[in-house]
């Protein structure tokens, strides 16, 4: 759980720079301890015996996919991705409007803007976007 907790804070820190600091690595810890881990479904992926990628997810929905800022655009972040549609009818998922990579990357993966906010709704107070994606028929049979 705290290594899941490390790479989420070095890929969001690498991704958003202006929002680095908003949280302590107890704070990240406890995070993935009491709320990630017990509601979530989570699969991991490794590289030289390092934990590279997370992905966390319940029905419906993707509450966390981070890889380690080295080790995106090589598959992984497809690989975790992967595993949620393949036990899914549907997803979604929010992030932040500035993170051109995240948002090239769900787009490129099927992944549809459904809403745009201003952030006033989320912690960070920074513009967001709901992504949903639905697998097609042929994937569901």
């Amino acid at each position: 759980m705290n290594r899941a907790a490390l790479v989420h804070r070095a890929s969001f820190d690498e991704r958003l720079p202006w929002l680095a600091g908003l949280h302590t690595p107890a704070e990240d810890q406890w995070f993935y301890r009491e709320r990630v881990f017990p509601k979530c479904t989570v699969w991991s992926a490794f590289g030289n015996d390092l934990l590279i990628g997370i992905i966390a997810f319940r029905e419906d929905w993707i509450d966390q996919l981070y890889v380690l800022p080295g080790a995106q655009g090589t598959g992984v972040g497809t690989a975790l991705l992967g595993i949620a549609k393949s036990q899914a009818r549907s997803l979604s998922l929010w992030t932040f409007q500035r993170n051109d990579a995240a948002r090239g990357f769900y787009e490129k993966r099927g992944f549809i803007v459904t809403k745009v906010t201003d952030g006033s709704e989320n912690e960070e107070r920074e513009p967001d976007v709901l992504y949903s994606w639905v697998a097609s028929e042929e994937a569901m049979r």
